[in-house]
């Protein structure tokens, strides 16, 4: 069996009393870093697996075989990352295609994720909405990105580095025009806060200000007295 294992986005309260057991059974881990994936364990005081696997972006391939050979083995093979759900902005996604066409058992063990976390936070409309991981690097991509969603209705949800976020908003800002939207940071975490307000002023904000971790960021979709339907 392949359990898909969600470990916490930060506050380590939030994992999932299933979660640790399946840890603690598993015959092996194929895990994103396995130096934080130990330092979850040893917190919990969950012994070490016979086997723990590095199962991270560029080694794929290599890992993912051996993930595969033990499953044919009988194995039961637990998929971590760094924090929230593999296969979301995550490498894990090819290991499960993969387990797919063999015809793998698998499951997902539920827990923390930063996209559904923000959303709710936000206070934006929750009733529909498209979640886009990371938004390209480059400018004129960066532009073409934001393009594809000018129209849309759904409340929108990205991902973006500490290094970028000036960026990002201010290249949404400039394609989306004057939309609420929401910037969230350090999730689950002590120092967790939102930043709420138009995609002007948070581009504004944003411009020159280091920030920690990951972001989320929520933008509204385009209402229905823009698109002109009431």
């Amino acid at each position: 069996m392949l359990y898909i294992v969600a470990t916490p986005i930060g506050n380590l309260g939030d994992i999932t009393s299933r979660a640790l057991e399946t840890l603690k059974l598993v015959d092996a881990i194929a895990c994103e870093d396995t130096r934080r994936t130990w330092a979850l364990l040893s917190h919990f005081g969950i012994p070490r697996p016979p086997e723990m696997i590095s199962y991270r972006e560029g080694n794929e391939e290599r890992a993912g075989a051996r993930v595969l050979a033990l499953l044919r083995e009988g194995a039961d093979v637990a998929l971590c990352s760094d924090g929230g759900y593999p296969g979301i902005s995550d490498p894990g996604f090819r290991l499960v295609r993969s387990a797919v066409a063999e015809g793998v058992n698998m499951t997902v063990i539920p827990g923390a994720c930063a996209a559904n976390i923000a959303l709710v936070l936000s206070g934006l409309p929750t009733s529909s909405w498209t979640f886009k991981g990371f938004p390209p690097r480059k400018p004129g991509a960066l532009r073409r990105f934001f393009e594809v969603e000018a129209l849309m209705p759904h409340t929108l949800i990205i991902y973006e580095s500490p290094y970028r976020l000036g960026k990002t908003l201010m290249a949404a800002a400039e394609v989306l025009g004057e939309r609420e939207a929401a910037v969230c940071l350090e999730l689950t975490k002590l120092h967790e806060r939102v930043a709420r307000g138009t995609l002007q002023d948070l581009a504004a904000q944003y411009a020159d200000t280091k920030v920690k971790g990951e972001a989320t960021i929520v933008i509204a979709g385009l209402s229905a007295r823009l698109r002109g339907l009431d």
